[in-house]
């Protein structure tokens, strides 16, 4: 099975002007930036691509062109949650089929099921698949924690089950996971870059690589090689990031003003679909804090280049 390491980003869906269909071209340029930034892998249709907002037709298309035009350049990794059962497996059997290297997937939302019907979920996908899952554990959208008990269990069931997304926003439960597994469940941060990485966590789901994808790359590289206070300084300022995105509904962030932001970037994407408010209808609120999240990008651009400038002169 491949192995899972670094900063991947969790992608948008880019949509057409209108926002009736999927822009697949705005993809595939999406997807060149991203690689050309050394962003070492891909995650469609997590929170951040909206995926309860497109079609089973568009899930289709998006994920066959995402495959296609990455051509394996780095892993792509696929969103297939939902709350019915039947419809998890199909959309897992079909992303394998279409060539993803592996799948992340949160346990059935809304429903607030059992640890025995959240195993049984599992169980029948893994059935289904051969491909590493990432579990997603993701108690704000959820209403589900799993706890690292129940993660342990999963992984003896389950050889294919290898890693989590650990998104509790308790960061020791990094560490919770690994013990419980006895090292065998793999850790990719939900947040807490820094912090989580020196729990054992070897990976960040990356919802900040829509925008600004060196940095937050390159903070999980440096981590690794042992330079946590140059991270740290990378941390701060994403950490502005997501204060400034959180002076507003959450949702405004990860979704429309990552969009505006990547748009801002030179990779138009789109706006959000419905019932999320588009960032066109934030008006001055909008372009006021979009100014005031380029000018914190624009730092980090410039902090990252300097570390990495220093590196090579090393």
């Amino acid at each position: 099975m491949p192995e899972f390491r670094g900063s991947y980003t969790v992608t948008i869906t880019p949509f057409t002007e209108d926002r009736s269909n999927v822009d697949l071209e705005a993809m595939r340029r999406f997807i060149d930036w991203q690689i050309d930034e050394g962003v070492p892998g891909l995650i469609v249709f997590g929170t951040t691509g909206e995926f309860l907002s497109v079609t089973d037709e568009e899930r289709t298309a998006l994920v066959e062109t995402t495959v296609k035009h990455v051509a394996g350049r780095v892993p792509v990794l696929v969103g297939t949650a939902n709350t019915h059962t039947p419809n998890a497996v199909r959309y897992s059997r079909e992303a394998v089929a279409l060539g993803a290297d592996g799948l992340m997937i949160s346990p059935p939302y809304y429903v607030t099921p059992t640890e025995d019907e959240i195993a049984d979920y599992y169980g029948a996908i893994c059935d289904a698949v051969d491909v590493p899952i990432m579990l997603y554990n993701n108690p704000y959208t959820t209403n589900v924690d799993m706890k690292a008990s129940f993660v342990a269990r999963l992984t003896r069931e389950h050889e294919q089950i290898r890693y989590i997304k650990e998104a509790s926003t308790d960061v020791a439960r990094v560490y919770d996971v690994i013990e419980a597994t006895e090292g065998v469940m793999n850790v990719f941060a939900g947040e807490r870059i820094v912090e989580s990485y020196l729990l054992g966590a070897i990976g960040y789901v990356n919802p900040f690589g829509n925008y600004t994808p060196r940095p937050s790359r390159v903070i999980c590289d440096l981590i690794v090689a042992g330079r946590i206070e140059e991270a740290k300084a990378i941390e701060v300022l994403l950490d502005t990031i997501d204060h400034v995105l959180q002076e507003g509904h959450p949702l405004y962030g990860y979704q429309c003003y990552s969009k505006a932001m990547a748009a801002s970037a030179g990779y138009p994407v789109g706006d959000v679909r419905a019932p999320l408010k588009t960032f066109a209808s934030l008006g001055a609120e909008g372009t006021e804090k979009l100014k005031r999240l380029n000018a914190v990008i624009a730092e980090l651009d410039a902090l990252t280049a300097r570390i990495e400038s220093a590196t090579a002169a090393a």
